[in-house]
């Protein structure tokens, strides 16, 4: 959904919204982990994927592997989540603010200290949450095999 509907969703639900954010190139069992535990921490689950731009910005040339109507599409179909939105900015803090989520999970590569809008949501009550990684995991290290002939 664009922005303007996700911030139209997010008012009108009840009980804790959690929000999450990434690439979510090839979705893998991390993301699969990461996902039902962020929807195991509220009510409902909003997903913020970076926009191909932004993932060209992050990763370089070659990523995504898969464009942002795919991410959003697969991602969707996840029962853990409940909307998915797209954002172009090199960090979701713009999303975050425009969402106000009660809570905002990430993975186990981010520490509280290094989670963009963490200082945000505390400053509204929410809460933050790092989701431990699952071990063997990586969109990367997929990546890596397939272009090895694994």
């Amino acid at each position: 959904m664009s922005w303007s509907d996700a911030v139209r969703w997010r008012e009108k639900q009840k009980g804790a919204v959690v929000f999450t954010n990434g690439v979510f190139d090839l979705l893998h069992a991390g993301h699969i982990d990461l996902l039902t535990a962020a929807r195991a921490l509220g009510d409902r689950l909003i997903v913020a994927l970076n926009s191909d731009s932004s993932v060209r910005r992050l990763k370089g040339p070659a990523r995504p592997v898969r464009s942002e109507a795919d991410r959003a599409y697969v991602v969707a179909a996840l029962e853990a989540v409940n909307a998915v939105t797209v954002f172009d900015q090199d960090t979701p803090l713009e999303i975050v603010l425009a969402l106000r989520p009660d809570v905002l999970v990430k993975g186990g590569d981010y520490s509280l200290d290094t989670i963009v809008g963490r200082r945000e949501v505390e400053s509204w009550g929410g809460r933050v949450h790092v989701v431990p990684l699952t071990a063997g995991q990586s969109t990367t290290r997929i990546i890596e095999a397939l272009r090895a002939g694994s």
